[in-house]
């Protein structure tokens, strides 16, 4: 009968660190009774104090596990720009995904000039010739969690730049970008 008494002990104590009620110190206050000292309790990475641009923080990722993504940018023949992105270990977010850290998935964020052209949800996007006036400018591209903050590494976010060199005149006002766009690509015919 002490062997059954076992049994459902050990049974209770399985129950109990199934459902989190077991206290064991491992929850929210690291063991310490205290909350944890990290800065961010979300599960993919560390939240830094480091932010971008926009005030947007860095998430701290190990560089083992981190995405990494690559730009290239070739000229076309009505003066636009093709840009492609190469990116490892990393997804790109569909429309209405749920605002949340996911290791390695997420949007891009375009920019010209430190200035944000565009989000992207794909690899490729078409730089019209009017938003690149004349001269050499550095088109970057950088990779963001579904949260909105900035996949890094040591410190770093995780981007890439490629520079352009436009020769045609200045652009019109009329070809100025009113605002940025959310751009939803369909996925490459490799990947459907």
């Amino acid at each position: 009968m002490s062997w059954m008494r076992g049994v459902l002990a050990v049974l209770a104590v399985c129950v109990l660190l199934l459902t989190g009620s077991a206290g064991c110190g491992s929850g929210d206050t690291g063991g310490t009774g205290e909350p944890e000292a990290r800065d961010s309790a979300t599960p993919v990475g560390r939240l830094l104090d480091a932010t971008d641009e926009e005030g947007r923080r860095y998430r701290e990722v190990d560089g083992g596990q981190a995405p990494e993504v690559g730009v290239e940018v070739q000229p076309e023949d009505d003066d636009s720009w093709d840009v492609r992105l190469t990116v490892r270990d990393f997804r790109f977010s569909p429309a209405g995904t749920e605002p949340k850290a996911v290791a390695g998935r997420g949007v891009a964020h375009l920019f010209l000039d430190g200035d944000l052209l565009t989000r992207l949800r794909g690899p490729q996007y078409r730089l019209a010739a009017g938003l690149v006036p004349r001269g050499t400018h550095q088109l970057t591209v950088r990779l963001y969690a579904d949260d909105g903050t900035v996949w890094a590494v040591d410190g770093e976010p995780v981007e890439s730049t490629a520079d352009i060199t436009a020769s045609d005149a200045e652009p019109s006002q009329a070809t100025e970008p009113e605002g940025i766009e959310d751009r939803t690509l369909p996925a490459p015919a490799a990947a459907r």
